[in-house]
């Protein structure tokens, strides 16, 4: 893998959804609760304090933290798709805040300060980079002695077929390829023993990971699709190229593949497991 080209075709893939991420920001928000509430519980957070995200997408993770360090706190949300940021902006003069400093960085070169933040943050980002041993080693650097990083990471595609139920079908077609092992991915820490060792090389002490479940609803397989193309870089790219009838043909692969997930009104409930994980700079 090509760690320049990788990340280029990264930026441009998650600015390509960000309209969607936006326009889905209130969904994702709150079937994702679970997830973000443990992430900012995690952090210890006190007034005055800053906190660093990474790869905040909307930066609706970011902003729950910045709620915990009023009066006198930070927050410093940095994404490498300026798309992204611009969402973090918007919503930042909606709720007219002056505590939010929103920038355009990559991970793997955090443009700020050695030992100049409180806690880092990161929400399904770290398990995407292309270089995630050098992203732990600068977030360890801003963060000051006793700091505290929280991140999420998708536990296995068997608990989130949510999202790989899709994965495992475009494979059957030659439509994707999976990442090798050690490559980016979103399954790529699945292992919390991954998780522990990446956190432990670059520094961190005390690592603990503990398994976050919740569930994606939605109205209907129609609601689930049309989530699913306007959230994943990746779908809506592969199903762009694709015929009406190679189209048709997924669609009815894969509410095969989700059936068991539908009730008898139509509506869809899908689980989903994520890991937390928290360690001690």
């Amino acid at each position: 893998m090509d760690a320049e080209e990788y990340r280029a075709e990264s930026r441009a893939r998650w600015s390509s959804v960000a309209g969607g991420w936006g326009a889905r920001r209130d969904r994702m928000r709150d079937a994702t609760a679970p997830v973000t509430n443990r992430l900012v519980d995690t952090l210890d957070l006190e007034p005055g304090q800053t906190v660093l995200e990474l790869a905040c997408g909307p930066g609706e993770v970011g902003l729950r933290a910045a709620e915990r360090v009023r009066p006198g706190g930070k927050l410093v949300a940095t994404d490498a798709s300026e798309e992204m940021i611009g969402l973090v902006l918007e919503r930042v003069e909606a709720l007219g805040l002056d505590d939010v400093e929103a920038r355009v960085m990559e991970a793997e070169w955090i443009d700020l300060p050695a030992a100049s933040v409180d806690a880092a943050v990161c929400r399904w980002g770290f398990m995407l980079f292309a270089d995630p041993g050098a992203a732990l080693v600068e977030t360890r650097r801003v963060l000051r002695p006793g700091g505290r990083l929280s991140l999420a990471a998708w536990a296995g595609p068997e608990r989130n077929l949510w999202s790989s139920a899709v994965g495992m079908e475009l494979v059957a077609r030659g439509l994707f390829e999976r990442p090798q092992p050690g490559e980016p991915g979103q399954f790529a820490w699945g292992d919390p023993a991954v998780i522990t060792g990446h956190l432990e090389d670059a520094g961190f002490t005390g690592p603990e990971v503990e398994t976050v479940e919740f569930t994606f609803d939605y109205a209907d397989l129609d609601e689930w699709w049309d989530t699913s193309l306007d959230l994943s870089p990746m779908l809506g790219e592969i199903v762009g190229g694709l015929t009406p009838v190679e189209r048709d043909d997924l669609r009815e692969a894969l509410d095969a593949r989700l059936a068991d997930f539908v009730r008898d009104d139509g509506s869809v409930s899908i689980p989903a497991a994520t890991h937390v994980a928290a360690a001690d700079a």
